[in-house]
């Protein structure tokens, strides 16, 4: 295949995901895009807000955030022509075209690509880790060195990617011992990629705030949803008469959202009491009592919210034009970029989500139920065992992603968005495999389609 085509191919690919941002006129923000900007310049840590991440939006500001995008779509072709090389269809780039573009009208993964945010990275650490786990062998060595490192990267960004990459190392090493899938190789460099990213975050954390230190936030996001859950409450009228808690006196006024209960700003009882250096330990007080005295009720919930998060996948969210603090961290530290920000359709009131996810979401909900058919027809048809695979690995990803946000913090279609789009890729991918076979000779049926290493497997 000449290179040109390839790199045509692949540039088509790079600009389809950069669609919105190119219509925007500028990178697409949301809410926490300032607070990862500011973590440089302020020198103390917040919850959620990663050092690391912050550190790659400062360095590739220039340019009005443009290498960000760029940076970020490009790492996506790269993956996804990975992932048809690894399927059988590698070196064809009218194919990835094809591919992305499916996945750039029915999923959101070119909003992924074309915001200022972590979640673009987490898809990708999840596709990457596979990749180690499953098709170790066929790597070479620069790209197998390429993926440990995104994947570094990926689980510095965000907490929970990181909890989400260790349930994936802790499913692909249970598989490994009990049913001999993948490598122990493959399973060890994706937990070195998980240290190096630990090292990374801590190291960051350090150079900014002079402590060695995770990024904070854990009780505080599951104090959020035992909040919404009214657990918070229950706790307090059982126990406010023996122990002084500074949210007692506030019991009746506290809000039953918890963005409203943090977000809320000046004048919020959260604000009035200290925000999280005043409340920190306090709800860390609350969410650990909970856990003891309320344990059937906890699970529950746990259960309720993991189901919820699996159904809240729109895109879009946080993506308005009230983003104040996200603005004065741009004006302040970029200034450069003022204009270009101020002069975008999402700063106008001219961006909206409706219509999109009336194809989104029932893509997205369809796929899903999908891949527990992929999965199953991996297991039962050799020739199919790569995509089964993959369909296992997506499985578990969006099932350790609802349980990380849903319980742990609280669900948002934002967390259920940035993995999702996953599911119409292996989607995608089986259609991709059953039209190859369909034009295949009868003999030859379901061997052109597949990896060098599957080709040899007869069919069950």
């Amino acid at each position: 295949m000449p290179v040109v085509m390839r790199f045509s191919g692949a540039i088509s690919a790079v600009l389809m995901l950069l669609l919105p941002a190119i219509w925007n006129r500028f990178p697409l923000l949301q809410f926490d895009t300032g607070g990862y900007l500011v973590r440089w310049y302020e020198g103390y840590l917040v919850p959620s807000r990663s050092t690391v991440f912050g550190l790659y939006l400062n360095v590739l500001s220039p340019l009005d955030f443009w290498p960000v995008l760029l940076v970020q779509a490009a790492l996506t072709v790269w993956v996804l022509a990975l992932v048809l090389r690894a399927m059988g269809f590698g070196g064809r780039p009218l194919l990835l075209v094809g591919v992305t573009a499916a996945l750039s009208v029915l999923t959101t993964l070119p909003f992924l690509a074309s915001i200022l945010l972590t979640d673009i990275f987490a898809g990708l650490a999840v596709l990457a880790l596979h990749f180690l786990f499953f098709h170790d062998a066929e790597l070479q060595r620069w790209e197998r060195n390429a993926l440990i490192a995104l994947i570094a990267f990926a689980v510095a960004t965000h907490s929970a990617t990181f909890v989400v990459i260790v349930a994936l190392l802790a499913a692909a090493a249970l598989a490994w011992w009990w049913l001999r899938i993948g490598g122990a190789a493959g399973i060890a460099r994706g937990a070195a990629a998980v240290a190096l990213g630990a090292v990374m975050l801590v190291g960051a954390n350090y150079i900014v705030a002079g402590k060695l230190a995770w990024t904070p936030g854990g009780p505080a996001l599951s104090f959020g949803r035992m909040l919404q859950d009214g657990i918070v409450n229950r706790y307090l009228a059982d126990h406010c008469r023996e122990e002084r808690l500074k949210l007692c006196a506030h019991r009746h006024e506290l809000p039953t959202d918890a963005d409203v209960f943090f977000w809320s700003g000046k004048g919020s009882i959260f604000n009035n009491l200290g925000r999280f250096a005043g409340l920190d330990d306090e709800m860390s007080k609350i969410v650990l009592g909970s856990l003891r005295d309320y344990p059937a009720l906890q699970i529950e919930m746990a259960l309720a919210a993991t189901a919820h998060q699996l159904t809240r996948i729109a895109s879009g969210e946080g993506v308005v034009n009230t983003i104040w603090h996200t603005y004065w961290a741009i004006e302040k530290f970029v200034p450069a970029s003022t204009a270009a920000m101020r002069d975008a359709r999402q700063q106008r009131g001219e961006i909206g989500f409706a219509a999109i996810n009336r194809i989104h979401q029932p893509v997205a909900m369809g796929s899903m139920l999908l891949l527990l058919a992929t999965a199953l027809l991996g297991w039962r048809r050799k020739r199919f065992s790569d995509l089964g695979l993959l369909a296992g690995t997506a499985c578990t990803a969006l099932l350790a992603n609802a349980f990380v946000c849903g319980v742990l913090s609280n669900p948002h279609d934002r967390y259920g968005a940035r993995l999702v789009w996953i599911a119409p890729l292996v989607i995608a991918l089986l259609l991709c495999r059953l039209h190859a076979e369909r034009r295949l000779p009868l003999m030859g049926r379901g061997q052109a389609a597949l990896p060098l290493a599957a080709r040899s497997m007869p069919p069950a």
